[in-house]
């Protein structure tokens, strides 16, 4: 069946190339060769902290739940020392953009969260207020000492996963929480002050009803968040759900995510929240952060931590990548025993050629609800997006996209359907490659 006539939930193509792509660089190269001659003026900045106080049945994100404690003092220690080596090799850098993620960041406490920060600022240079950092949080770890830390430390964005504000779907998700817990997280998150906050909510649980999906929105809009995703729920393989349910097509269940997904999309624009993305929801009178959102597709990314992916306009790298707690053990083991030496060669990654790095800008444009500047990418590739891409002709020929003011946006129905458009848009190289990767 080819792509756009399958499940319109094939997959999240919230970075391209994907990390199953990444292969071992042999040799490795140094991170001082990797960034000469890179812009560094505009780069995003991203921490990666790997633990959490549970693992979702959901989620397939490199982290470890419950980590013994010594290890995240060990952790801090070693991300010190990696960020010192990774700004010896960049050189001096301005950081636009900023996020600590996970894992759960604040499963750290407040004195560890502290050293944190010590290492962004005093490190790496970033000044948090200007680069508008954002911090993942949970409903487990959003105390008020730990976001009297973020907030001092000139955090603008904490975004938390609520998933459901019913605890019964909440746990059909493999998410154990309770609503009390939720609620006092987002009174300690709205006295913080911070200038942004995002709430995700997820369609298609087990259980769930067009009823009892418009309670969790409702609830959600009575806290009056700047930002709300929407997020539809993948069972994926080596996951919690996907050991219980598997991960087969169900057309009806695609039916059903595609129906709550229109209906949260209509009840959010009708609260006076601006669509952004397939997920992304802000409010319509919040402003836009000083200058325009994070452009990946324009800027690099460096990215300090065991799990995080760095990326300059040829070379994305990160380390190796795994789901299973056996797996992510091992990796974090040997992360914490490399010398310092290591921390300045990439080890994984992917070169994109011309023809990957246009295809990155396209797909990274094109997912987003403004789309593609024509002449933005004619002046940064030297050609015409219709030239190039000539298949985007399907997309209009659907309905699923149109040009208007110089640019190529996806329409309600193209956004609805971007988790088939961004796997349709994938190259054959890639394709391969994610296929020969062996999920562990």
């Amino acid at each position: 069946m080819r792509v756009l006539d399958g499940s319109p939930y094939q997959g999240y193509l919230y970075a391209y190339p994907h990390k199953t792509a990444y292969r071992a660089l042999r040799p490795r190269p140094a991170l001082a060769d990797v960034w000469a001659g890179q812009p560094r003026d505009a780069l995003f900045l991203y921490l990666h902290i790997p633990f959490c106080e549970m693992r979702c049945g959901f989620c397939n994100l490199f982290t470890r739940a419950q980590p013994p404690a010594e290890q995240v003092g060990a952790y801090l220690r070693q991300l010190r020392v990696q960020a010192e080596q990774v700004a010896a090799a960049i050189g001096p850098a301005r950081y636009a953009r900023a996020a600590i993620g996970g894992g759960t960041p604040t499963y750290l406490d407040a004195a560890e969260l502290a050293e944190l920060f010590a290492i962004t600022t005093g490190v790496l240079g970033l000044d948090p207020a200007a680069a508008g950092l954002s911090v993942e949080t949970s409903p487990a770890t959003a105390t008020p000492d730990r976001m009297a830390v973020l907030a001092a430390h000139g955090t603008r964005r904490v975004s938390m996963g609520v998933q459901s504000f019913l605890d019964a779907e909440a746990h059909a998700a493999g998410r154990p929480q309770r609503r009390a817990e939720v609620d006092r997280a987002l009174a300690a998150i709205s006295d913080g002050g911070f200038g942004v906050r995002n709430l995700d909510l997820i369609y298609g649980i087990p259980g769930q009803t067009r009823d009892t999906w418009t309670y969790s929105l409702r609830e959600a809009l009575a806290w009056t968040p700047e930002e709300i995703y929407l997020y539809p729920l993948y069972v994926r393989p080596l996951t919690g759900l996907g050991r219980r349910h598997g991960d087969g097509p169900d057309p009806r269940w695609d039916a059903e995510r595609l129906d709550l997904y229109r209906h949260g999309r209509d009840l959010l624009r009708e609260a006076g929240y601006r669509q952004l993305s397939m997920r992304q929801f802000r409010r319509a009178d919040v402003p836009d952060p000083d200058g325009a959102d994070y452009c990946c597709q324009d800027d690099g990314m460096v990215g300090v931590g065991c799990g995080a992916r760095s990326y300059t306009a040829d070379l994305h790298y990160s380390f190796d990548y795994a789901v299973s707690v056996r797996e992510v053990r091992a990796i974090v083991d040997d992360y914490l025993s490399r010398p310092a030496a290591d921390f300045g060669h990439a080890e994984f990654g992917f070169a994109l050629d011309g023809a990957e790095q246009r295809l990155r800008w396209l797909v990274k444009s094109l997912l987003r609800a403004d789309g593609v500047d024509l002449a933005g990418y004619a002046a940064r590739f030297g050609g015409a997006v219709e030239h190039d891409f000539p298949h985007l002709a399907e997309l209009g020929d659907r309905g699923w996209a149109a040009e208007s003011g110089g640019r190529l946006a996806l329409t309600g129905e193209g956004l609805a359907r971007g988790d088939a458009i961004g796997p349709w848009l994938v190259s054959g190289p890639v394709r391969a490659a994610m296929a020969r990767a062996v999920l562990r």
